[in-house]
């Protein structure tokens, strides 16, 4: 099953009979059958012909709506879809406060464990002195974390994590033409930190769509939360994937050199850097490549892909609302 991503702006989508039929500017159509696809990300200005919405509606495949950027906007709703027992019980636990901070607390353990052997993983070589110290703090993070009695003093710590863990991730940059040493979201600042900026929005749109699949409500988070109306239940969920899918693919690319300085650009009356079109698709190619790699899940013990191992998270989130189980995160072995 495919995720097609249409971000050339001014793409339509239309159906032909068992096929959906893409047609790119003035580039020859592109044709997909509708079997195979489980899921489709509108990037921007995408034309989407109501019988391809009746098609998706009827096969259940997930549309969501994007800015050209990959900001959520909104999400093609299915009744199929809908589970009102599933949301009512997630608005239940919502002002759970005993269920909310335990959760929380898996996200963030999962989140840190996962940072930190990607980092012993990649520095068992290289032995720097800066990013073994960084793997005692988050040591030691993940101590105080256990003992935290409220969700704010968790963002706390998670916030002290990531100073400590974006500075040695950089560290661990071997392509000389790329430096990196803090956290710049919006916009982002340079090279690496489009590559997290993009990669995170592609890793959280996934994720989005898993979670809208499973008939759950992406709006009644744990950790995260806000005034404004958000998925957050996608942000909470994300947690423990960043180091693990985007993270790593970021140094894949850098280090290996498939993606180069000339692959990045900056925005007329933005003081950002981003990726160029073209690169975008490189990207979004090795994305998928990263989601569908096949691993041995260590609890399962055969081999699934990232993807699935998402969905499977999705499902035991689900299952901690309907058995009042603590939900558990996955924990990539180094």
């Amino acid at each position: 099953m495919a995720t097609l991503y249409l971000l050339e702006q001014g793409t339509s989508l239309f159906k032909d009979h068992l096929r959906f039929i893409i047609h790119v500017n003035k580039k020859d159509k592109i044709e997909v059958p509708i079997r195979e696809v489980e899921r489709i990300l509108l990037f921007g200005n995408i034309n989407l012909s109501t019988s391809a919405i009746a098609a998706c509606l009827e096969a259940r495949i997930n549309v969501l709506f994007l800015s050209p950027s990959g900001r959520y906007k909104g999400h093609l709703w299915s009744k199929e879809a809908f589970n009102l027992n599933v949301e009512l019980l997630q608005y239940q636990y919502h002002s759970n406060s005993s269920f909310q901070l335990n959760t929380s607390k898996a996200i963030m353990r999962g989140k840190l464990i996962n940072s930190k052997q990607l980092l012993l993983r990649l520095n068992r070589q290289r032995k720097i002195l800066a990013v073994q110290k960084t793997i005692s703090g988050i040591n030691s993070d993940l101590e105080a974390v256990e003992s935290v009695t409220n969700i704010d003093a968790l963002r706390g710590y998670e916030g002290t994590s990531a100073a400590r863990y974006f500075p040695a991730l950089g560290q661990l940059i071997t392509n000389n033409d790329f430096q990196f040493s803090q956290r710049h979201r919006q916009p982002p600042t340079d090279p690496i930190n489009a590559l997290l900026s993009f990669g995170y929005t592609l890793l959280f749109n996934n994720v989005l769509a898993l979670i809208i699949s499973e008939g759950l409500s992406p709006y009644f988070g744990n950790f995260h939360y806000g005034e404004k109306k958000k998925p957050y239940l996608a942000f909470d969920l994300m947690e423990e994937f960043r180091s693990l899918i985007v993270d790593s693919l970021m140094l894949n690319l850098i280090n290996k050199s498939i993606l180069m300085l000339e692959d990045f650009e900056q925005v007329a009356g933005d003081e950002g850097i981003y990726l160029t079109d073209k690169s975008r698709r490189k990207f979004l190619n090795q994305f998928e490549k990263r989601m569908n790699e096949q691993i041995i899940h260590p609890e399962l013990q055969y081999q699934i892909s990232y993807r699935e191992v998402i969905q499977l998270q999705v499902k035991l989130y689900k299952r901690s609302l309907l058995a009042s189980n603590a939900y558990e995160p996955f924990l990539r072995s180094a």
